[in-house]
This record gives C-alpha cells, sequence and structure tokens, in this order.
C-alpha cells in the first residue's frame, strides 16, 4: 500500500473519530423530554448558578433512646445515665455525619452539595442543587433513606401480636387496606412531626399490650413493603435491641439476586461484626433475623445455621436501588438515626447581575484569545480558533468520557462511573474560560516548531510533519503531568475537588485532541505539501539570547526571601484571627435567617454592598420555606452566612441591613465549615501525592534534578499566589483552593516545555557548556512562554475587570499565578535543576541521536 493510502486510511479514521465525538457530545447536552413533555436540559447546574433544596437534618433522638434502652433496660429507670449515653454516642458525631452524607450524595453523581454542621444542634444544613419540585422530592427521599441499617431478631408469637392489633386501627399517617395499610393523605405531614418513629411503634405495641399478648423483652412495631404491592405496607415487630448494625459491615456489593428474581447486596462484616454475627446465628438457629433499613423492614431470612464473615441482604431490589444501597452501605455507618426537620428552597448564591457578568467575561475572554491568535498566526492561527470553538463544543464528551474512566481509579460504590456530566458552577465556567487560554499552548508549540522548520528551509508538508513531531513530545509531557494530577485529585479527593479534577482533565484531553488530530487534518487539507512560501507569523523575539542563568542565584534568594514573608504573615494571621484570612467554607461561621415579604426583596447586589465592608467573603441567599410540600408564595426567607462569630454577629448584621425594609431576623446560628476535617484530609493527600507523583514523572521522563526544579517551582507560584491573594485583604475559600490547583497544572506545563527543550539540546549537543545549553533552551522557548502567558492572561483579565464575588477571586488568584508561573519556569526551575548538577551536564547519552533534530547554532 502506498504512502498516500496510508495516510488517506488514517485520515478516515480521524475524521470518523471526531465525528463520533462530536455526536456524543451533542446528545450529552441535548434537551430530554420531562414527564409532561417539557424541554428539560442535561445540563446540571450548581447551587451558585441554579438554586437548589436545601434541608436541616437531625438526630432523630426519641429513636436513639430506644435503641440505647433496648441494648441496656436499666437506662429507662436512669434518666442522668441515659443522657449520658446519648452525649457519649454523639460526641464527635457531627463531622463524622457530614462525611458520610457527602460521601453517600457523591456516590449519586458529582453533585457538587454543600454540607456543614450546625453547632451545638446535632443538625446537618444540607443544600443540593435543583429547585424544582422533581428535583426536591429526589432530594428528599435520597436524606430520608440515609441507610440506617439494623439487624434485629423477631420474637416467636409475633403472629399472636399481630392478630392482637384491631383491624380498624392504622398508624399515624396511613389507612387500613386489607391486611396492610398505605400511605394517607397526611403521611408526609405526620411523618415529619417530631418523635413519629416513637408513636409509630407505641400505636400497635399499646394494643397488644391491652390484649394482654405475652411480651417477655421489649418489642418495636415496625412496617413492611409487600413483595407484589410495593406501597402496601404490612405490620411487623422486632425485638428493640438491634444485634448488628452497619458499622458492623466491612463491605457490601449488589449483585444478581440467588433466587433469580431482582437483585441483592452481599455483605461481608468487619472482625467485631463476625463475631457478634457467629454467636447470634449459633444461637438462633430457626429464627427470624429481621433486616430494617431506615426504621423499615426489607427482609426477614431464617437462619438456618451459624454464619460468621458474609450474607445478602434480599428484597425487592432493582439494580439501582441495590448498588446505591451498596454504596451507602460503603460510604459508612451513621452514628445515629436521622430525620428531616426542615426544608426550604434556596436561590443561587451568585446574583443574576453577577451570572450574567461571567457570561460576558467567558465570551469575551474567549473572543481575546481567538483575535490574538488570529492576527499573531494568521492562517495556522484560524485553524487554531476553530479547534478552540470544538474544545468548548466536544467538551461534554471529554468530561463523560474522563469522568467514567477516573471512576476506575475508586471504588463503584463511592461515586464512580457516574453516566452523567459533573454539575456546572460559576467556577467551572471560569475555569473553563482559563482552559482556552491554556488550550492554546499546544497550538503554539507546534506552530512555533513549524516556524524553526522554515526557517531551515523546510518546504510546507515537511515543516508540518516536522513541526507536530517535534513538538509532540512537549505536549505529551506536560499535559501527561496535569492528567496524572487530576486522577490523583479525583481517586484521593472527595466532594469539589473530584468535580475540579474531572473539569481539569477533560479540558486537558480534548485540547490535546484538537492540538494534535484535528489542526493537523484541516492543515493537511488546506495546504499545499509541496509549497515553499512558510506560513505567514508574527514574532516576538527574533533571536533571543538573553543571559537567564546568570541572575539565577539572585532570584533564587528574592524569590524564597519572598515566599518565606509571605508565607510567615499568611500563617501569623491564621493563627491569631483565622477569620480574617480563611472563608466561611473552611472556618464555619454565622448563619442568620430573615424573613421578607416576596414583593419587597432587595436586591442581592445591594444587600451584598451594604455588607461587603463586614465581611468580603459574605454568603448571600433568598429562599423559601416549605410547609406540607408547598412553598409559601407570599414571605420569603434570607440566609446570610459570614465567616465572623460570637454574640455581636446577628446584631452587628442585623443593624448592617437595617435600612431595607420588610427584613425580620428570625434566627441565628452558628455553623461549621463546608469543608470538614475529612475532606481537607483527602484535599491535603490528594495534592500531596499529585506533587509526588509530577516528581516521579518528571524524573522518570527527565531525571531527579528535573523533578526537583519542577516542584520547588510549583510550591513558589501556589505560595506566591496564596499570600498576595490574602495579603490584599481576600479570604481563601474554596474557589481560591481551586484556582491554586490550576496554578499548579499550568506552571507544570511551562516548565516541562523549556525542560523538554533542554533535553532536546542536551542530545544533539554534545559540547555545548550546562549552563549556556539552559539559555539556548530558555531562549527557543520564549515566544511561546510569552504568547501562552498572554493568551491566559487575556482569559483571566476578563474574569477579573467583569467578574465579582468569587469569579473576581478566582481571577486575582490566577492573575498573580499566571505572572509567577512564568516567571518561575525561567528564574527557579530551571536554576534549581542547573544546581542539582552543580552546573555540569546530566547524563542523558544512552538516549539515541536524531540526525535529523536541529542542532544549536553557537
Amino acid at each position: 500500500m502506498s504512502k498516500e493510502k496510508e495516510v488517506s486510511r488514517s485520515n478516515l479514521w480521524k475524521w470518523l473519530t471526531l465525528l463520533v465525538v462530536a455526536v456524543g457530545s451533542a446528545y450529552l447536552v441535548y434537551p430530554e423530554k420531562d414527564a409532561d413533555g417539557n424541554s428539560k436540559s442535561k445540563i446540571r447546574l450548581g447551587l451558585d448558578l441554579k438554586g437548589g433544596s436545601s434541608f436541616t437534618l437531625g438526630v432523630d433522638m426519641e429513636q436513639l433512646k430506644d435503641t440505647l434502652i433496648a441494648k441496656d433496660a436499666e437506662l429507662e429507670k436512669d434518666p442522668d445515665g441515659l443522657k449520658k449515653k446519648i452525649d457519649e454516642t454523639l460526641d464527635g458525631s457531627d463531622e463524622r455525619i457530614v462525611e458520610i452524607i457527602r460521601r453517600r450524595i457523591d456516590s449519586m453523581g458529582t453533585s457538587e452539595p454543600q454540607i456543614q454542621p450546625i453547632k451545638g444542634k446535632h443538625q446537618i444544613l444540607v443544600q443540593i442543587p435543583g429547585a424544582k419540585a422533581e428535583d426536591r422530592d429526589a432530594a428528599r427521599e435520597r436524606l430520608e433513606r440515609m441507610a440506617y441499617l439494623e439487624f434485629h431478631l423477631v420474637p416467636e408469637n409475633e403472629k399472636a401480636m399481630i392478630e392482637a392489633i384491631p383491624g380498624d386501627m392504622a398508624p399515624p399517617g396511613y389507612k387500613k387496606s386489607g391486611s396492610g395499610y398505605r400511605r394517607a393523605d397526611d403521611w408526609s405531614t405526620e411523618s415529619r412531626k417530631p418523635n413519629y418513629a416513637t408513636r409509630l411503634s407505641r400505636f400497635a405495641l399499646n394494643a397488644v399490650r391491652d390484649a394482654g399478648v405475652n411480651m417477655p423483652v421489649r418489642m418495636r412495631f415496625v412496617l413492611e413493603r409487600d413483595g407484589k404491592d410495593s406501597k402496601l405496607f404490612k405490620p411487623r415487630f422486632v425485638q428493640s435491641m438491634s444485634e448488628l448494625e452497619g458499622k458492623d459491615l466491612a463491605s457490601a456489593t449488589a449483585s444478581p439476586s440467588d433466587s433469580g428474581i431482582g437483585f441483592q447486596i452481599n455483605f461481608e462484616l468487619n472482625d467485631e461484626g463476625a463475631e457478634k454475627f457467629g454467636k447470634l446465628t449459633g444461637a438462633n438457629k430457626g429464627r427470624q433475623l429481621a433486616i430494617i433499613l431506615d426504621g423499615e423492614m426489607i427482609s426477614s431470612p431464617v437462619i438456618q445455621g451459624k454464619i460468621t464473615s458474609r450474607g445478602q441482604i434480599t428484597g425487592s431490589f432493582t439494580m439501582e436501588e441495590a448498588k446505591q444501597l451498596a454504596s451507602d452501605l460503603n460510604a459508612g455507618a451513621l452514628p445515629a438515626p436521622l430525620k428531616i426537620e426542615a426544608e426550604s428552597t434556596i436561590d443561587p448564591t451568585v446574583g443574576q447581575d453577577a451570572i450574567s457578568r461571567g457570561k460576558w467575561a467567558a465570551l469575551i475572554g474567549f473572543a481575546l484569545v481567538a483575535i490574538f491568535m488570529l492576527f499573531y498566526y494568521w492562517y495556522v492561527g484560524a485553524i487554531a480558533d476553530v479547534a478552540l470553538f470544538l474544545d468548548i463544543a466536544l467538551l461534554p464528551a471529554a468530561l463523560f468520557i474522563v469522568a467514567n474512566l477516573l471512576s476506575v481509579f475508586v471504588d463503584p460504590s463511592d461515586g464512580g462511573g457516574n453516566f452523567q456530566l459533573p454539575v456546572l458552577t460559576m467556577p467551572g465556567i471560569a475555569g473553563l474560560v482559563l482552559t482556552l487560554g491554556m488550550a492554546v499552548d499546544a497550538n503554539v508549540l507546534i506552530f512555533e516548531r513549524i516556524r524553526e522548520e522554515f526557517s531551515r528551509g523546510a518546504t510546507v508538508g515537511k515543516a508540518v510533519e516536522n513541526g507536530y513531531s517535534r513538538a509532540f513530545t512537549a505536549i505529551l509531557d506536560s499535559n501527561l503531568t496535569t492528567i496524572i494530577t487530576g486522577c490523583i485529585l479525583y481517586s484521593v479527593g472527595t466532594g469539589p475537588v473530584r468535580g475540579f479534577a474531572i473539569m481539569l482533565t477533560g479540558g486537558v484531553v480534548i485540547s490535546m485532541f484538537t492540538a494534535l488530530v484535528v489542526t493537523r487534518l484541516i492543515i493537511d487539507h488546506t495546504s499545499n505539501p509541496a509549497g515553499a512560501k512558510p506560513f505567514k507569523m508574527c514574532q516576538f523575539f527574533k533571536a533571543p539570547n538573553i543571559d537567564f542563568m546568570k541572575y539565577g542565584k539572585t532570584t533564587l534568594i528574592a524569590s524564597g526571601v519572598i515566599v518565606a514573608v509571605l508565607v510567615g504573615i499568611f500563617a501569623y494571621r491564621v493563627k491569631t484571627n483565622p477569620q480574617s484570612v480563611l472563608a466561611l467554607d473552611l472556618t464555619g461561621g454565622t448563619s442568620i435567617t430573615f424573613s421578607v415579604p416576596e414583593d419587597g426583596k432587595p436586591k442581592v447586589e445591594d444587600l451584598r454592598a451594604r455588607l461587603e465592608k463586614f465581611d468580603n467573603a459574605i454568603q448571600i441567599q433568598y429562599g423559601k420555606a416549605i410547609a406540607e410540600g408547598k412553598e409559601d408564595e407570599k414571605m420569603a426567607t434570607l440566609l446570610v452566612k459570614t465567616g465572623r462569630d460570637g454574640d455581636d454577629v446577628q446584631t452587628e448584621i442585623c443593624n448592617a441591613l437595617s435600612e431595607f425594609k420588610g427584613l425580620t431576623c428570625t434566627s441565628s446560628e452558628y455553623i461549621g465549615a463546608a469543608v470538614g476535617d475529612e475532606l481537607k484530609k483527602s484535599g491535603t493527600q490528594a495534592v500531596l501525592f499529585s506533587l509526588v507523583a509530577i516528581l516521579i514523572y518528571i524524573g522518570f521522563r527527565f531525571r531527579f534534578g528535573f523533578g526537583l526544579g519542577g516542584l520547588v517551582a510549583l510550591a513558589h507560584d501556589a505560595l506566591i499566589a496564596l499570600g498576595v491573594f490574602s495579603i490584599l485583604g481576600h479570604q481563601v475559600s474554596l474557589i481560591v483552593i481551586t484556582a491554586l490547583l490550576t496554578i499548579v497544572g499550568y506552571s507544570i506545563n511551562d516548565t516541562v516545555v523549556v525542560f523538554d527543550r533542554i533535553r532536546e539540546l542536551l542530545k544533539h549537543d554534545k559540547r555545548m557548556p550546562f549552563k549556556d545549553l539552559c539559555n539556548a533552551a530558555i531562549n527557543s522557548c520564549l515566544s511561546r512562554t510569552v504568547i501562552t502567558s498572554v493568551t491566559t492572561f487575556f482569559a483571566v483579565a476578563a474574569l477579573f475587570i467583569f467578574g465579582e464575588g468569587s469569579i473576581y477571586d478566582f481571577a486575582l488568584t490566577m492573575l498573580v499565578g499566571v505572572v509567577a508561573g512564568t516567571y518561575s519556569s525561567i528564574f527557579i526551575a530551571t536554576p534549581i535543576m542547573a544546581w542539582c548538577y552543580k552546573g555540569k551536564r546530566p547524563d542523558l547519552d544512552d538516549e539515541e541521536e536524531n540526525e535529523d533534530a536541529p542542532k544549536v547554532v553557537k
């Protein structure tokens, strides 16, 4: 087969791949029809853009009391002892509950919930994107079924107890239906009343006692769904003491049922659970063991013999229900049963004006990058703009593919395999704009290489072929470090860390595809390979010959001093007054609720302007209380969250907002950080592991000294950005941490490109002193470094000028990071690397020399 035919067939497959990705991307974002026939977007918006549903979860104290008394009957006669036991059970439970809820919600897909403990009340504030009635219902059902798992023995005289219940009686919230019960119209209202679980149980137990049925131990009344009619509930009784709980499980997996009908959950017990289960099943052969999930019996198998380490939970589960239950059980056992105490809808945290400004910032940033590429590179710049547009159009497919590929790094029950797009937030939009600024980097590398080939007299075909092949290594190495970072952030991190990892990795993957595949296809089909006329391109630096290494020692010392001072000031302020430098996300603070007439709501922008001096990272949300499933149409709620706490906070905020008529303060509560200890731990581990992985990869691809230089540069860029942002009087929040992670990805790209050129020159010039060779490499990459910095700066500057609130914080951090990253790749990474080798050439001579490669002209 001729070379032309091979190329033609190869190009055909590339076009087909592009078509498949484009169709897949279009399908992922194409609106679908809901149950009412209305168009429904598949793009899920976050709390900040769309608003959502807010739920206050609280520990079900009555059920907890019953559980503790069942384990120790003496507690019923000892109120002080019971209170002490409750306090011991709940001690330190809030953070654990927060992380379990977060993992369980994450397992549904990256939904970016906001979860905060309410201090001193054993309550959790959960806010989930999606304010429509169906979204709210789904979220409520998800939170009501939090997989509080218990195993109880069924009494041997259960039949007599069931028969003792009068035939015309039904539990509160239910109505009689044949031999069972169905939920009545007031079930939703009744089930939310205090002590509902206790009232439900007492309904039957009082009747059994009145009938004189023998009950030698404490009993509990529960309901079980009928296997044929899921809306029909049968009366059941169990012994109150739980023999085994969710905390005794080591792992759970879903599988088709052994009976061949439906699905089941297979579980393995930890050592303590296996010992308890062995004793239980060994001593109670022939008895029924009830498996109770969130207060509802789901099955009651007969104990056939002694069982120790494993078992099955069977019931009328669909595949999705079984997988979700297994996921919930693997997420961890709740230390206490929970119930929904209040719910409301909430408006976006970002006002409509800010959303509009953010969209304009995104459009302007995109336009600036596209215009610059067009005027700087002309013909190939126009092709780069096509690739830039495709980066946006194909991004949904990339995010979908990346989200599911990354899921191989985690347990499927821990949020993997989510076949849907991640939630889009305003920081995500800002990150997308930044990705566009960085996406042209691969194109710039290719075009600069093509320029070098033209300067050597190559034809169009040869210049394009060599340009792509010689830029490939730098593109691969620089982007693989970012992809490795994304994989580790996803596998080790949770919640918003995973959301960032998907966006970062998806953006890199699609930009590599468009730069290496799509632009090459377009150039091949629109240019004459035999032509000798070079492509028209501008050039910032004709032949730079700056002695950068001369200033290496000075820049290292100066940078070290600046970093030490900034970090020292930041650390001192965190220790002495954390609220002055850390936002509500990281420290917790105060939540104040106001009521306000719906027709008299002040604008969020006006409220923010009035409170900005009080706290520049304050969060403001409107919402509506939910009663009996309906919103209050006349009154709205205003939620103001500040990172400050103390007895005077409520008074100060109320005074600051006193000029707005109609606002009435209804409550004030201390809330914990949105970033709990577990998330901080997992996030820190993710970053540390990412840095180690970068060190190992660069050390493997280059040498250890190169990896160390890159690592020091990363630390420099992140710390400079953090220190400057903080010293300007702004508070560090989750969005700022996201920006810092983005800076790490940006900085390592720039550094690896320089290192790649050093490696190339080491192979092809055996005599040049190492210091001169490093200078030659930096000078040869200078145009690419400046151009990439300019395009990224354009994108970030648009966000900085037109954005506000969290977007402004993101852009400010990134502006500092872009400047620091450009500086560090030249004045930090390379001098550190040279210092490691004491100014001598590292041994890379084991690699074969390419005779056709460009030589350094001295």
